[in-house]
């Protein structure tokens, strides 16, 4: 059971909220203004590499870069004049945390954000920027989650829950309402899945606006924690992965039982897919996506059959990834898609040996980036020289090339 959840803990799953079209539609108008109502475009570059039409919903361009604002401002539009008056707290260490902040700012309401103690420095001043009160607590979202509702209750503070509240998560739905008002068309989606509250909200639009629609969530294979519940099996999560902002163990108990009513199937991605599919939109979409934002593209990699000749909508849902993250999956993609060469050598100590090996590479055209030559320490004699190259090549065909124009000048090379 969710840890948000302990107040109200029952032997009894809750019943599925009912949510519908007209509630999303709703939450949209209380949000118009106070919510970007971001772009959707269909992406030729993608559509060819995936064989499906593929539609981008870029929620990555709202003011907190995440699609958490629909719900928390739909959510805070709708407190009462005593709530507004007392103020509203949440737990987050992301998203949530800034879209509380922000909205709460608009609405002149007081927020209280509680963050887990290892919250990056950047997340905490981030929503202290909203003018938000941080509260540092715990060690784990759990120990954080259980002070933030101890706070609310001594302090008569309203609990704005990220995904277990049916307000919440109409605000959420608009994402699908606009995508589909835009590109009727769109045949299926494809949504990222953390506590359930996106899903949850687009496929209770979507279902109704365009009966026959499918709707899939998306998980990554370190945190299935829905897709486990969903089968009936215990939920065993755990391990690093990019998309940390789906890495939940504790799904929603409202999303939990609205899925499994409806019958939402949730996906299970590598991890190897979600870094492609970043990799992926920032090179040939030119969209910056954080892990979670581009699991529903990393979807459509991992299980072509299912979206092949489809017209897929994609929600973008964030693009707060880590400059140093965002760079180490860049140039991990170079390496698979053998566009960059990891060349190793063990070469005679001899003059020209290494313009020789450098020549060899420059009549293919490879671009030598980084060469690292050690000949005291590291070789396996004091006649030899290592040598590790790091070479940019266009493509496999011309890495193999230049593989093999060295092997033929008698170099054992070593690729990895």
């Amino acid at each position: 059971m969710s840890p948000f959840r302990a107040e109200v803990a029952t032997l009894d799953p809750p019943a599925a909220p009912h949510i519908t079209l007209a509630e999303v539609r709703a939450a949209a108008g209380r949000i118009r203004g106070a919510v970007v109502r971001t772009p959707t475009l269909r992406c030729d570059t993608l559509s060819r590499a995936t064989g499906a039409t593929v539609f981008l919903k870029l929620d990555n361009l709202q003011a907190t870069g995440a699609f958490k604002e629909r719900g928390a401002a739909n959510r805070i539009a709708l407190l009462s004049p005593r709530e507004r008056a007392a103020g509203v707290i949440a737990m987050s260490a992301g998203n949530h945390a800034q879209a509380v902040a922000r909205h709460a700012a608009l609405a002149g309401i007081a927020a209280t954000i509680v963050m887990p103690r290892y919250t990056p420095a950047t997340k905490v001043t981030r929503t202290e920027g909203w003018g938000a009160k941080v509260v540092l607590h715990g060690e784990t979202l759990a120990e954080a989650a259980a002070h933030a509702y101890d706070l609310a209750l001594r302090e008569g503070l309203t609990f704005i829950h990220p995904y277990d509240d049916p307000a919440v998560i109409a605000g959420q739905g608009t994402a699908a309402l606009e995508m589909l008002e835009d590109a009727p068309e769109i045949e299926m989606l494809a949504v990222p899945v953390g506590g359930g509250g996106l899903v949850t909200g687009c496929a209770a639009a979507a279902l109704e606006m365009k009966p026959g629609i499918q709707v899939f969530g998306v998980e990554v294979e370190a945190y299935p924690a829905m897709a486990q519940r969903l089968a009936g099996r215990p939920v065993q999560v755990g391990g690093p992965t990019v998309a940390e902002g789906i890495a939940v163990r504790d799904v929603g108990e409202l999303p939990f039982a609205w899925l499994k009513q409806h019958g939402i199937e949730v996906l299970v991605v590598p991890e190897r897919a979600v870094e492609e599919a970043i990799a992926m939109l920032c090179e040939g979409a030119k969209v910056v996506a954080e892990g979670a934002g581009a699991a529903g593209l990393a979807a459509v990699l991992a299980f072509p059959e299912r979206f092949a000749g489809k017209a897929v909508g994609i929600p973008i849902c964030g693009g707060n990834i880590d400059a140093r993250a965002l760079s180490n999956v860049l140039l991990r993609q170079l390496l698979r898609d053998g566009r960059l060469l990891r060349l190793h050598f063990d070469i005679p100590d001899r003059p020209g040996m290494l313009a020789d090996i450098a020549r060899r590479i420059s009549d293919l055209g490879g671009n030598v980036i980084e060469v690292q030559h050690q000949q005291l320490f590291g070789a396996p004699t004091v006649q030899s020289t290592e040598l590790h190259l790091m070479v940019e090549v266009r493509d496999a065909a011309q890495g193999n090339a230049i593989v093999a124009a060295l092997q033929a000048g008698h170099y054992v090379v070593r690729r990895g």
